[in-house]
This record gives C-alpha cells, structure tokens and sequence, in this order.
C-alpha cells in the first residue's frame, strides 16, 4: 500500500524493473554484423566483475541493464562476453529478485519483485543454465509463485511477501513489462499460465496497442477481486475514461513477444489478438522508421525501436516496416565510418537517437548510461532473434523470413474462436451428444453420471481452484454433465447450464467452460434444451433455459445470442410475465423461471416491467417465495431471494459508462428500491456472524450459506465471510456435500461456486451484465434535498453499518460482525507513471 514502511524500496527496485527491460527478435535478416559490433562495445563498458553502475546510485549494481545486455549479446551470437554477467547473477541474483540486496541478512530475501523475479528467468534460459535451480534457486517456481490466484491483483505477475510478517511493507508495483517477461520465461520453460495469459491480454486496448500500468476503476461487483472500497483492477479500455491507459510501445512490443512465445508453447485463443498488436505498431511506426515509446518517450528512439523492430520480426514481418526500422537503428550506430571523428573508438555504440549519435561525432558521448541501455535494446532489434527463440537457445542465428507477416494470422469472423496455432487439439469437437434427449421434462432430474476418469482428490492453491477442478471433472466428452435415470443415460442440459455459469463465477478452468458453452450452442442443443426436442410433437419454446442459453452466448460472444434474445422475447406479456409455450411448458410459476428470465432481458435493456412483476410478490419479511402467486406470503425462502436479488440488480455492462454507485439507475421506482434493501437485510436476519445459513439441523448448510452470498453478492454487499466459511468445506474431490456430512454432489458445488467466489456470476469477467447498484442505496434525490442529505459515493459507506440501522437483534450483531472482517482485507493500489 502508498506510503507503508520500506516504500522508497519498493520504488528504487521498481524503478530498476521499468526502466531496463528489453527484448529479443526472430524471422526477419536484420543485420547481425552491426549486432555483434554492438555486443563487443557493450562487454568493454562491464566491470571485471560482469557489473554496470547503477545510474540511482547506491551500492548495488544496476542488474536490469546487466540482463539486457546479456540478452543483446546472446542475440548477436556472442554468448561468451556475457560470461561475467552469467557468473554475477550466479551468485547475486537475490540481489536483484528479493530486497535482500536491500537489507541484507534481515530476512528480507521473503519479498520478492516479480518483474525481477521473470526476467531472471528469462535470463538463465537465454544463458543456457538450468532454470530450475539457477544459483541454487527454482526461477521457475519463483516466477510461478508471483502470479497472484486470488484476490484483486487475481493473475497479475505481482510483488509480494512469502513472509506474512512483512506484507505490510510490499506495495505491488509490478506492471505489464513483468507480466509479459513472466510469460515469456514460462514459455522457455515449456508452461503456458492461462490466467497470466489471459491477465495481460486484458491490458490490450481494441485499438491493439496495450498500456503499461495496471489501474483501479470503481464498480458495483463484489468478491475477492473488489477492495473493500469498491474498486477492481480496470481493463485497458475501461481505463482510458480515468486516463490510465495511454498508448505505449516498449509494451506493445514486449507483450508481442509474450504472446508468440505463448502461443509456440501451446497457449490457444492469441492470433487475433497477435493480429491487432502488429497492425497497431506498423500503423504507428513514424516516416523515419523509428517507433516511440510510452508517456515522456514519445519520440521515435533507438531503444523503443529496437524492441518493437524484434517482436515485428518475431511475429514473421520482413517487409517495408522491419527493413526501415533497421535503417532507422543503423543511422544511430558508431562504424568505421566514423573514423577520425569522437566516435571513432566506440564502434558499435547507438545512441537514443540519431541526432544525438550526430552530435556525438563532434562532442563525443554525453550520458554513458543511456548509450548502454538503447545499445542493449537497438541490439535486439538488429540481431533477428526473438525472445522465444533464444530461451530455447536460438541465438544469433535468424530464420528464414516470412513476408507479410503471415504468422499474424487473421482474426477470425465474429463470434468465432480464433483456433489455436499448430495445435487442432485444443479446439476439440463438440460431443456427438449434443441435441440428444434430456429427462422426460417433468420428471425428476436423475443421477449424475461421474466420469470414469474423475479424480477422487484434487490439490490447487485455494479452494476456488479446487472446486473449478471438481465441476471441470465431471463433464462427459469435457463439455457436458449426463445423468442415469430408470437404467438410461440422458444429457442434462440444464446442469451443464449452470456449471458453466459456475466456473465463469469461479473464473476457473476457460478450457472446459468454452467446451460446454459450444457444446450449449450448438443447434442441436439448443432445440432439445429450449424447444423441448424430441418429446415436442409442435412449435416450443421455454424462457429458463433460452434465459440461461442466452446468458451463455453473450458471456462467450456467439452469433446464437441474437437469436436466442428474439426467442425470449417473444414470450414476454405485457403484464411483465414470461409464457412458455408447448405441451410441456412450465406453468408452475417458478420464481427462479421469472428471475432468470428477467436477468436475460435486461442484456437488451431495462426491465422494468418484469421487475415490477417480481417485486409485487415479496413476502411481509423481505424474503421472496419460491412460486409466483396470488397469495400473500408471510415468509420466503433463501435461495429464491438470491435469485430475486439478481434480477433486481442487473443492469447491462457498458465499459463507457460511469458507475453510479449507491445512486440508483433513471428509471428505478420506488417499489424497486424498497423490494433490493428490504430483501437484502432479511438475508442478512437469517445469516449467523459467521457469514453462514444454517438448514434444518441447526448446522451450517452449504448451500444455504452459498445462496445468501450470492444475493449479498448481487447486491454489492460484502460477502467475504460465508466465502471463508464455505473454503473450510471442500472436500477432498474439491466439491460440496448437498448435506452436513454427506459426499460430494455435482448439484451443491454448482449452487456453491456463487458463495465461495463471494459474488454472483453478474460481476465475472466476461459477463454481459453488472450489478447496477451497492447498497446502501443513497437517498432519493427530492429527500436528499428536503433533508438536507447528499447522495455519496458508495465506497464511503460501510454496507455492514448499514444493516446495523435497519436491523436488531441477530442481524445486529451480524452487521457489526461484518464491519469488523471488513477491516482484515487489504487493497494493493498498482503504481502509477512518475
């Protein structure tokens, strides 16, 4: 956090990270004469001992430029000048990755600076050493250990503490160029980390270009990803509204570079994002040849070009843009040429610029260090090898180019998946179950058909991975759940449904959750799920499962959504209902059916109709009941008020809008605002101050406890609690028991993932609606002006103080108990340019 102790520190290695990282290049000629040139210039400015002085001062050597000039000269084929580099880090790489380097001998070597932590990695690859135990240290695991897998920074390559003790002092200032180091160096090592993965490619903005700090953005959504004061980390486009996402291209070019290692190791879904990334930069390579970097490098640079000029060859362009650019790099370099001038015994060096190499001529070099660091960079760029080619020992040896880029292949039509490089496999074939029966509709659902290949214990970091490994394991064919009814077997299409919205709200296991979202999809799917196929003799349709299919198709951007919002829509009534149609149409009157329904056309936009349906059947005590009637109710039922809850809170996710907050949406009624409180504190009154429900027994039920998260969830309320208590849970197979006691059901996890993400599925990455509000809600505006009240910001109220006035007794104490774990949970602020 700003302003923790050790924070200047944190600063100075984050500043030796920023402002050293370089890269590597492959499949374009380049001119490996100049490289190597510049590679010997650069061994003779190393001290006996492989050092450079570093330009902040202090008694540590500048190791990041000491990286990027062995990087250079691996590129050009002189491995063997980097020898004395090699042999430092050998011994002093902690130095560099921890603060031991900072405070020695304090036990400080337990905080680790991410960025530095990869680049080391990469380094050791590129140096030929064992990566797995490089000066007696395991740079794979520890740049593993730096991805953060839960949490706000969730996926970031991050700075942080293996000591409990010291967190305090760690602020994460670690940015996109760790990140994309951290990608390439897994890649050397034969991994590919999705979440990583799909991290960075979150910090491309649609123009293509990705930015190089990650930042906060304020939002209505809840989980473990929320700071208490209602902020997440923002995507590249949701922050250019706060100015946080400028253009820079040393980041576009090193995130290149991690995206072709990436996919060369395996990694599926990057081509066209790949695509947009060299359109960008050869779109914004200026008339001299050069390329600029980010914010205060905005002028075409040697430094900024050599890095781009090397992820352009990498990506296979050896065509107008790469051979410009190595003009561009050429004109800047100290040759024989410059003879009998103040550069005449530097061969080799490149200057920042080439009007600064021509003033060289006559003054000789001002600055050294930046000299070394455009020379280090430029160098990549000249030498044709990319990073990915020289963590497996490519080096000074460029491949055959490949004009036109044709590697960056292009996107795919929309809606479509890109397939992944060199690799059908990770695109498999939907089941040839799909569009086979379900149940009968109308009986019961049946046993769920365990896949003979399930394991009976799964490992991962925290029990959200667990339970993502659970549900991943018990798709038949890896796309749907099946279950045994009377001896026969039968797709629930149903079940797979909601597991897949489970592992979008877990924001685990991608791989399976596209596999059944097109396996949902499909044509054939969709007749025996939504039209009742085979056992419909006539037209049908039924509003849950097209809700829920339509649902889908946005969250994974597939054409079938515009069909399916026309289906749903053409069973709307003007009384805000939902008519199925069909002989086997569902005339229960279903809240969840309604709620469901709603949530969907809300996608479209507001629904207030439909609301007004759903808020006209709450119960006297704010709960809702499970079936819409014509009966008051006295008293509802949890799970059902979470599904309420949902619809009364959904809006449609627009990155450009401004979030309002407590302040509702125009168009809110009175009756919509009093029906989302009042259902909120009754959850709340039949919550303990353990965040947990408990079921008939008096035990804590698990899915009880699940359902009243997720409606605090879908009300931005804190849900931190029942997500502790529900990790205590899991099994040993990473699932839930239905009851107290009992084994794993597929069921249970399903409805459990919501409480243990601690937020509904409407906040998931991907998900085409929010939540539109967090209680508390401010007053209306002709109250606040009466009495003297001025609506605020939601991140100054403490929503569990604000139970605590609507409430007494029980949910008293739940509401104080609250407010008390609302203070146990800290927020990282990611650094900003200085």
């Amino acid at each position: 956090m700003a302003g923790k102790r050790f924070g200047p520190f944190a600063a100075l290695v984050s500043a030796v990270v920023v402002f050293t990282v370089c890269a590597v290049t492959p499949a374009f000629a380049g001119d490996l004469t100049a490289s190597k040139a510049t590679s010997r210039w650069l061994a003779a400015q190393l001290s006996p001992d492989g050092t450079l002085q570093n330009p902040l001062g202090g008694a540590l050597p500048d190791h990041g430029l000491m990286i990027d000039t062995l990087f250079a000269m691996y590129a050009s084929g002189d491995g063997a000048l980097a020898a004395p580099i090699v042999e430092y880090l050998d011994h002093h790489a902690t130095d560099y990755y921890t603060w031991d380097g900072l405070v020695p001998g304090q036990g400080y070597d337990a905080i680790i600076t991410g960025g530095a932590a990869a680049k080391v990695l990469v380094a050791a690859e590129i140096a030929g050493r064992d990566p797995r135990s490089f000066g007696g240290h395991d740079m794979v695991a520890e740049t593993l250990g730096t991805i953060a897998r839960s949490g706000v920074d969730k996926g970031r390559v991050s700075d942080y503490s293996k000591n409990p003790d010291f967190q305090d002092f760690v602020s994460n200032n670690a940015n996109m160029f760790g990140q994309a180091l951290a990608v390439i160096g897994l890649a050397g090592a034969g991994l590919t980390d999705r979440l990583a993965i799909d991290t960075m490619l979150k910090q491309q903005c649609s123009e293509g270009y990705f930015r190089i700090f990650f930042g906060l953005i304020a939002t209505t959504g809840t989980g473990d990803q929320v700071t208490p004061d209602g902020h997440r980390i923002s995507t590249c486009d949701e922050g250019k509204a706060l100015d946080q996402s400028a253009p820079d291209g040393d980041t576009t070019g090193i995130a290149l570079s991690a995206m072709l290692a990436a996919r060369d190791a395996g990694a599926a879904d990057l081509d066209a994002p790949i695509t947009r990334t060299v359109r960008w930069l050869k779109a914004h390579q200026t008339a001299s040849g050069g390329w600029g970097g980010g914010v205060g490098t905005e002028a075409p640079n040697t430094n900024s070009t050599g890095l781009i000029l090397q992820a352009l060859a990498d990506a296979g362009c050896a065509d107008a843009a790469t051979a410009s650019g190595t003009a561009f790099l050429e004109s800047a370099e100290a040759t024989a040429a410059d003879a009998g001038t103040r550069l005449g015994d530097q061969l080799g060096a490149i200057a920042y610029t080439p009007a600064e190499y021509a003033a060289a001529r006559t003054n000789g070099i001002s600055g050294l260090d930046t000299w070394i660091r455009a020379s280090a960079q430029a160098a990549l760029g000249l030498s044709g090898t990319g990073f990915h080619d020289l963590t497996l020992g490519h080096t000074g040896a460029p491949t055959q180019p490949d004009p036109g880029c044709s590697l960056a292949a292009p996107p795919p039509p929309t809606g479509e998946k890109p397939p992944a490089a060199g690799n059908p496999a990770a695109t498999p074939p939907v089941s040839k179950k799909a569009g086979t029966p379900a149940v009968r509709p109308g009986s019961p659902r049946g046993t769920v058909v365990v896949p003979a290949d399930a394991p009976a214990q799964v490992t991962g970091p925290t029990p959200a991975d667990r339970l993502g490994s659970y549900l991943a394991s018990r798709l038949a064919d890896g796309d749907h759940v099946e279950v045994t009814q009377d001896g026969k077997t039968f797709v629930d299409y149903d079940l797979t449904a909601d597991l897949v919205l489970a592992l979008h709200t877990l924001g685990q296991q991608p791989d399976a959750t596209d596999r059944a979202s097109r396996f949902l999809l499909s044509p054939d799917s969709i007749k025996a799920y939504a039209h009742g196929a085979p056992y419909e003799q006539g037209q049908a349709a039924y509003a849950e499962p097209l809700a829920k299919l339509d649902v889908i198709a946005h969250f994974a951007a597939d054409p079938a959504a515009g069909r399916l919002d026309a289906d749903l829509a053409a069973l709307r009534t003007a009384s805000g209902g939902f008519t199925d149609t069909g002989a086997f149409a569902d005339t229960t009157g279903s809240l969840r059916r309604h709620a469901w329904a709603t949530v969907a056309t809300t996608i479209a936009g507001p629904a207030e109709t439909a609301i007004g349906t759903l808020a006209a059947h709450q119960c006297a005590d704010g709960l809702f009941p499970p079936v819409l009637t014509e009966k008051p109710c006295a008293t509802g039922d949890v799970a059902a008020t979470a599904a309420a809850i949902e619809a009364l809170n959904a809006k449609r996710r627009d990155p450009a809008a401004v979030e309002t907050g407590n302040v509702p949406p125009p168009g809110w009624s009175a009756g919509h605002r009093r029906a989302l409180e009042s259902a909120a504190a009754a959850l709340a009154a039949r919550t303990g101050p353990d965040g947990t429900v408990a079921g008939p027994d008096g035990q804590p039920d698990p899915v009880l406890t699940a359902a009243a998260a997720r409606g605090f969830g879908s009300a931005g309320l804190d849900a931190s609690r029942a997500a502790q208590a529900l990790g205590a849970l899991v099994l040993a197979d990473g699932g839930f028991p239905k009851t107290p006691g009992g084994p794993s059901d597929p069921g249970a996890s399903i409805t459990t993932a919501s409480g243990l993400a601690g937020r509904s599925w409407l906040d998931a990455d991907g998900s085409p609606l929010t939540t539109a509000v967090r209680l508390p809600l401010a007053p209306p505006l002709a109250a606040a002006a009466g009495s003297g009240v001025v609506p605020v910001p939601s991140a100054v109220h403490n929503s569990a103080l604000w139970l605590a006035f609507r409430l007494s007794g029980a949910a008293l104490v739940l509401a104080f108990a609250l407010a008390a774990g609302l203070r146990h949970l800290i927020t990282r602020t990611p650094r900003t340019r200085g």
